[in-house]
């Protein structure tokens, strides 16, 4: 048994917001900056791969499974270029035979319409026989084949897809525990029985504190999803009142799995999860420690992209509280431009892998690992000192 105890509540600064009820303060991306480091490094020097299993990938960029940035067809694009996208086992793909007309239905919708069409259009029943077929898609394509589903019916997919050939499981929700428990027997879900059963790595999320994740690498996850409400089509904050700041999310459950490494000598991945739209975001969010990221709308970005310039939350399509949006996001470059350049804009939705290596040669980090352990300040300012040009201008950081 691992006895651990979360001390970082107890060094935060709080606050009395009245009668009994404290707060801690909290960090988001806007308000921490990362410090140059004593020494720099050529941009060869600076490894950015990433583990999950068996599988390595060359950078730690993670498409989420959301159907406005990856199908079938970009999840297969993702792993070619070297990294990894997930595909959502209850969106329109496993639903529809031909998801293309179903797109075209999302995007084309009016503000005021497009969400009682996605309830309707997520109504159609899930097929299995779907299921097998994307995941064939995307393994005779040569590519590393990663699905998402929600704990109630994780019972159900994840042998499913395991035997169907998936090399990585992501069970994930707005808000995952170790144990979902239900009226209804069949969709009962208890984390650690679950994971064991499972032969391919399984990543579980999503989460924002120290005790939860802890809970999660102790059931046996490979890597934990950390982010609650921070994603550009999320309105899980504003519906629902809950979150946590991604950088201080990120460092409490950093720390347990720090904590639980030390005592057991199994490292278990962080990933952050949303909130993260420039090559500085993603750099920030693993120097409070996470060792990859997952995003969305970046994503959403590429010409490639499904969605053809909108993005959508995946709870969006909830038949009783939706809580997401669907936005306009553009189309600002392939999805190569995106992840490994050549850039051709200056706000930093570019070449997030060359933000990451030149991020880490500033800093003299080498690796993932020696990133994580870089300075970092509390620097409100730090996106608009000098910058009232840009600002005035709308150009580079005053888009």
């Amino acid at each position: 048994m691992v006895n651990l105890q979360n001390e970082n509540y107890a060094i935060s600064e709080k606050a009395v917001i009245g009668g009994r009820k404290i707060a801690r303060k909290t960090y988001g991306f806007d308000e921490v900056s990362l410090v140059p480091g004593r020494i720099t490094l050529d941009l060869d020097l600076c490894d950015t791969s990433f583990i999950v299993g068996k599988h390595k990938f060359k950078f730690p960029i993670i498409a989420s499974a959301m159907d406005s940035c990856v199908s079938p067809k970009t999840a297969i694009l993702i792993s070619k270029l070297g990294g990894l996208g997930v595909l959502n086992l209850q969106g329109i793909y496993t639903r529809y035979e031909n998801y293309e007309d179903i797109l075209k239905q999302i995007t084309e919708a009016d503000r005021d319409s497009f969400v009682p069409l996605m309830q309707k259009l997520y109504q159609e029943p899930i097929k299995e026989n779907l299921i097998e077929k994307r995941i064939k898609e995307i393994k005779d394509a040569g590519g590393i084949c990663a699905v998402s589903c929600t704990p109630n019916v994780a019972n159900h997919y994840g042998p499913m897809v395991e035997k169907l050939g998936a090399d990585i499981l992501v069970v994930q929700g707005t808000v995952v525990s170790i144990e979902h428990k239900s009226n209804d027997k069949n969709s009962c879900f208890n984390l650690p029985d679950f994971i064991p059963k499972m032969k391919i790595p399984v990543i579980v999320g999503n989460c924002v504190t120290y005790d939860v994740a802890l809970e999660h690498i102790k059931a046996g996850a490979s890597a934990v999803l950390v982010g609650v409400g921070p994603g550009a089509a999320c309105t899980s904050r504003g519906v629902l009142g809950i979150g946590v700041p991604m950088p201080t999310s990120i460092a409490d459950c950093a720390a347990a799995r720090d904590d639980y490494f030390s005592k057991t000598g199994r490292y278990v991945h962080i990933i952050a999860d949303g909130g993260m739209a420039t090559g500085g975001d993603i750099c920030k969010a693993i120097a409070c420690g996470a060792d990859a990221v997952m995003i969305g709308s970046p994503f959403s970005k590429a010409k490639e992209a499904p969605g053809k310039g909108f993005h959508w939350g995946m709870a969006t399509p909830s038949p009783v509280l939706p809580r997401g949006t669907r936005i306009n996001v553009g189309s600002i470059g392939t999805l190569e431009q995106i992840l490994l350049g050549p850039a051709t804009f200056d706000d930093g939705t570019h070449n997030f892998v060359g933000a990451i290596k030149t991020s880490m040669s500033t800093v003299g980090a080498s690796n993932i690992k020696e990133m994580q352990q870089v300075e970092v300040v509390i620097a409100p300012s730090i996106l608009t000192e000098g910058k009232v040009f840009q600002k005035a201008q709308k150009l580079g950081m005053g888009k």
